[in-house]
């Protein structure tokens, strides 16, 4: 049961809000995306060992998701649709609440993010094959846009161009889900008066808070 519980910061110092491995995790998958999607080229040797990153940046936060502290945890911001809304709605009104974990529009992004690198890599990994270290097999894969020398047959050729084309559209949801992401942080932002960016560099609450009242997500793990 999620309880709302308002802390005077007066002088006291408030709990981390995020983790080490929270904080590791979101910057790591913001560079694998940045990299992949701005600096690498496709299927490059570059590309697949970023992606491989990415894979294993996600598979530590997923993991952390279960094992990690309260506000690390799935339950502290379970997907729930009605709440985003009603969260959506409370900010454009200048009255949201807060949380200590992932608010419920955060929270919804957070898992079609995750979603979607899910499906990036799953997709990536059959275009170019299980092995990272063909890197020449892979620059020449690329160089001559056949990617079936690496991770399908021709009689999967099929199967492979339409993975490539989940691939390539899965690609350009992230960047929309970003800039969604992006987006909501400065509005909330300015909104609530409060640096989100902060708290999720240096991992303490109260750099993030310029009020003298804030609340936490109290829910059981």
């Amino acid at each position: 049961m999620t309880e709302m519980i308002k802390t005077d910061l007066g002088g006291a110092s408030p709990p981390a809000l995020w983790d080490r491995v929270v904080r590791v995790s979101h910057w790591g998958i913001a560079a694998v995306v940045f990299g992949n999607e701005v600096i690498t080229r496709g299927g490059s040797a570059a590309h697949v060992w970023i992606g491989w990153v990415g894979m294993i940046l996600l598979v530590v936060r997923l993991i952390w998701g279960v094992t990690g502290p309260r506000e690390a945890r799935f339950s502290a911001f379970p997907p729930d649709p009605k709440a985003a809304v009603g969260h959506t709605r409370d900010l454009l009104a200048g009255r949201p609440r807060l949380y200590g974990s992932h608010n419920p529009a955060g929270a919804i992004m957070v898992y079609a993010l995750w979603a979607s690198m899910a499906v990036m890599t799953a997709t990536g990994f059959y275009m170019s094959g299980p092995n990272p270290f063909g890197a020449a097999q892979q620059e020449a894969a690329v160089n001559s846009d056949d990617w079936s020398t690496l991770g399908t047959t021709d009689s999967e050729s099929s199967a492979g161009d339409l993975v490539k084309m989940v691939h390539g559209t899965v690609a350009n949801l992230i960047l929309l889900l970003v800039s969604l992401h992006v987006g909501g942080v400065f509005i909330e932002g300015l909104v609530m008066r409060r640096n989100l960016i902060l708290p999720m560099v240096f991992g303490d609450r109260k750099s993030g808070i310029a009020g003298s009242v804030t609340e936490r997500n109290d829910s059981n793990a």
